[in-house]
């Protein structure tokens, strides 16, 4: 089955791309979800059209991330976490927690746009990445130090 991306689709192509997929994933994910059309003459020469206005979007959309790219110049996040022996935390920093620390800081990212690349399960330093658009990304800092352990009272 051909299709046309009405949206970028990770592992599969780019808004306007004609793509030949599989018949059931074309018809029970990507139509229902309005992520494609299928590819026929008239559906062709509309998306003619939305690619014409697409490119004029994703240069505005470049644009803009390029500016906020240069918000996050020096941004660097610290979390404080319980940890055991050998620094090991009791649990991870998430990129549901990146997320909310970059929103109290006034930068409001999606967590789906946090690049953690591997999981953050110990103390130290760390280098994440934040896609802020396609040809976008930007390295943040996160630190993650131990938490003080308060002496139990006898």
């Amino acid at each position: 089955m051909e299709v046309i991306l009405k949206e970028d689709v990770p592992q599969l192509g780019n808004r306007g791309d004609v793509v030949k997929v599989a018949e059931g994933y074309g018809r029970n994910y990507l139509l229902p979800k309005k992520l494609a059309i299928k590819a026929t003459a008239a559906n062709k020469a509309v998306i003619d059209q939305m690619k014409a206005s697409a490119v004029r979007r994703s240069v505005k959309e470049k644009s803009d991330a390029e500016a906020l790219a240069k918000q996050f110049d020096g941004v660097s996040l610290h979390f404080t976490r319980r940890a055991g022996e050998n620094d090991q935390l009791f649990g991870s920093v998430t990129s549901s927690d990146i997320a909310h620390e970059l929103e109290a800081r006034g930068f409001n990212v999606d967590r789906r746009k946090i690049e953690v690349g591997h999981p953050m399960k110990t103390v130290g330093e760390y280098t994440i990445h934040i896609k802020l658009h396609r040809e976008v990304s930007v390295p943040v800092k996160v630190t993650v130090t131990k938490e003080a352990e308060v002496p139990a009272k006898a």
